[in-house]
């Protein structure tokens, strides 16, 4: 990144901009530009529980932040994955494991790299029932096990995590020794004349802070993005939930810290179940088109059995900006998109757009906002939200009716593209080359992850798969792949600590 930028302000902190700050630090290296963090002091944080992907942790790592450290001082807990309750028309639910065993068998000659996966459906078998995650999941175990005091990682996935926001937030302000941390508001731009660049930035009592390229990462009140060219693009017709409704709940003391998130069905909606260290972060997200607020807040203590303290109901707007980069502002995280947090893809969009920010700007912000650059990262920015919002919409396609609800999703929420893609794969085998990669191969929603939902909805059948085998010898090659990693994969699950047994030695800094 070129010096010639004198300062970079990130406005907002929380967890997208102290994350930027940290990357965009580490990019330019101590003769690089001057970063700042300017944050509002009277914004309030709600701080209900959030989780993550698995590019979160790769992140951390490279930002040579220690997991031990790390879960120890915000409080965190692993994710394996995520599991769906009541999504199904038969009221089944299912795992959505986020590790792949099909990187770790490579496919012969001909043959879809998900070629473990295949098998297991030609088979009649679950797919999630072939990853090392589930097995995790299920018996509530760490990604660890235990050798001579040391611990020893049990896979090469990265898994994700759970945390509380407002610890975040101040575990990764701590981390920003060598960026400027500006508490006051802005309430205003100075910009540019003739090219329309910000050039400072208002602040509360007359200050005036110069800039040279501004990232926004002030969420849902867009105080820089949403004074500039940029309009929004909504996925109300495909994601109509409207309201959310925050909520602590007390462990179970009696009980292990689950490493996965809860997505529980609701009848106008669904529920989220964030284990972090010392509570329950949950919270309701609804179509007010479809139940109010009391009433919500009555169905879930019923589905509960006990009260709740609903901390504030939140009003959101599903969507995204046309335009994450305009001139020499980019908005990122909750300034930039919003979808319900069913796939965790809040801070996974601002670890992507960062790293592509980053990527293909190798000379300099300044340089990268010339508009061939600036049209191609919005363009791929965009198409990243687009097909995580169709990915989050398909998990609405398991046919229930038993609610109006589920009746308008099943009859006319399901977009239809995904009804299109669904058909398809009802007779041909989903594969990789139905996607669409992101460039430089950065991490994005593909088969790996639509495969284990799609089972989960029970909307794949046996037959595609087994065309995947039907013109080859690799069968049988598969089967012994497939019993080994399961086979190592059950002695993983064995060997591993538990999880709230892990947490507990990182609290006490073992």
């Amino acid at each position: 990144m070129d010096a010639k930028q004198n300062h970079i302000a990130i406005v907002g902190g929380g967890t997208a901009g102290w994350l930027a700050a940290l990357m965009l630090q580490k990019a330019a290296g101590p003769t690089g530009p001057r970063i700042s963090v300017i944050e509002s002091p009277n914004i309030p944080t709600v701080g209900v529980g959030e989780g993550s992907t698995s590019v979160f942790r790769q992140v951390l790592l490279d930002l040579g932040i220690d997991e031990t450290d790390f879960i120890r001082e915000t409080g965190a807990t692993l994710k394996f994955g995520i599991k769906h309750a009541g999504w199904r028309k038969d009221g089944k639910d299912y795992f959505g494991p986020i590790d792949d065993p099909n990187a770790l068998s490579p496919a012969p000659a001909g043959i879809p790299s998900n070629w473990l996966h295949h098998l297991q459906l030609a088979a009649g078998k679950k797919v999630a029932d072939s990853h090392l995650f589930t097995g995790l999941m299920r018996a509530s175990k760490s990604a660890y096990t235990q050798k001579d005091g040391r611990l020893i990682p049990l896979s090469p996935y990265h898994h994700a995590y759970h945390f509380d926001q407002a610890r975040l937030g101040r575990y990764l302000t701590s981390r920003a020794s060598d960026v400027d941390h500006i508490l006051t508001e802005v309430e205003g731009l100075r910009r540019d004349p003739q090219t329309g660049h910000i050039c400072a930035l208002h602040c509360t009592e007359g200050q005036e802070i110069a800039v040279d390229f501004v990232v926004d990462c002030t969420g849902f009140r867009r105080a820089v993005i949403g004074q500039l060219d940029s309009t929004w693009v909504s996925y109300a017709d495909m994601l109509p939930l409207n309201k959310a409704m925050p909520f602590w709940l007390e462990h179970d003391p009696k009980g292990d810290i689950a490493p996965y998130t809860l997505a529980q069905a609701m009848g106008s909606g669904w529920m989220w179940g964030i284990p972090v260290q010392d509570r329950m972060g949950c919270g309701y997200v609804f179509s007010d088109a479809h139940i109010d607020p009391d009433t919500a807040k009555r169905e879930v203590e019923a589905k509960l059995r006990r009260p709740i303290e609903v901390r504030r109901i939140i009003d959101i707007s599903p969507g995204r900006l046309s335009r994450a980069w305009v001139g020499n502002c980019l908005a990122v995280g909750l300034a930039q998109s919003f979808l319900e947090p069913l796939e965790a893809t809040s801070i996974h969009g601002t670890l992507v757009q960062m790293l592509l920010l980053l990527r293909n700007s190798p000379d300099g912000l300044a340089e990268g906002a010339a508009r061939d650059l600036n049209d191609s990262y919005n363009r791929t920015v965009a198409r990243q939200v687009d097909d995580f919002a169709q990915f989050i919409n398909l998990h609405y396609a398991g046919g229930r009716t038993d609610t109006p609800f589920w009746r308008d999703m099943t009859t006319n929420g399901i977009s239809a593209s995904q009804r299109d893609r669904i058909v398809e794969w009802q007779n041909q085998p989903i594969t990789r080359a139905d996607f669409d990669t992101l460039p430089g191969g950065l991490p994005h929603v593909e088969e790996q992850l639509y495969t284990p939902v799609l089972d989960g909805l029970d909307l794949l059948k046996k037959a595609p798969s087994k065309k995947v085998f039907a013109t080859t010898l690799a069968k049988s090659d598969a089967r012994k792949s497939l019993a080994g990693l399961k086979a190592e994969f059950a002695s993983a699950a064995r060997k591993a600590i538990p999880h709230t047994a892990y947490l507990q030695s990182c609290r006490g800094g073992g």
